[in-house]
């Protein structure tokens, strides 16, 4: 069992930062894949990328060259850099672990673009 904790978000103008932080209470090694989604609203939950290894990270293009996923130097963190946020990057974002064929997901965390 994996519990994920995301922390970090808030409201921030167009073209603000922001770094969201997801925490898994045990440990988890480098070998597993984290994701990040979100699910804005009136829409379907998107993924927004992942991350594998030390900084094998890849993204979708509607956030490519914007976010950045990283680890943390505790291997049980994960974070989501947003620069140049647009008002459509207004979404609950979630971290997502699959771990011995089940999903772990965070509660879920709300960030606001204001234009």
């Amino acid at each position: 069992q994996v519990q994920l904790v995301e922390s970090g978000g808030g409201s921030v103008q167009t073209g603000g930062s922001l770094r969201l932080s997801c925490v898994a209470s045990g440990s988890l090694y480098s070998s597993n894949v984290i994701y990040w989604f979100r699910h804005p609203p009136g829409k379907q939950r998107e993924l927004v990328g992942s991350i594998i290894g030390a900084d094998a990270a890849g993204y979708t293009e509607a956030v490519s060259g914007r976010f950045t996923i990283s680890r943390g130097h505790a291997k049980n963190s994960v974070y989501l850099q947003m620069d140049s946020r647009k008002p459509e990057d207004t979404a609950v974002y979630y971290c997502k672990v699959p771990l011995g064929g089940q999903d772990f997901w965070g509660q879920g965390i709300q960030v606001t673009v204001s234009s």
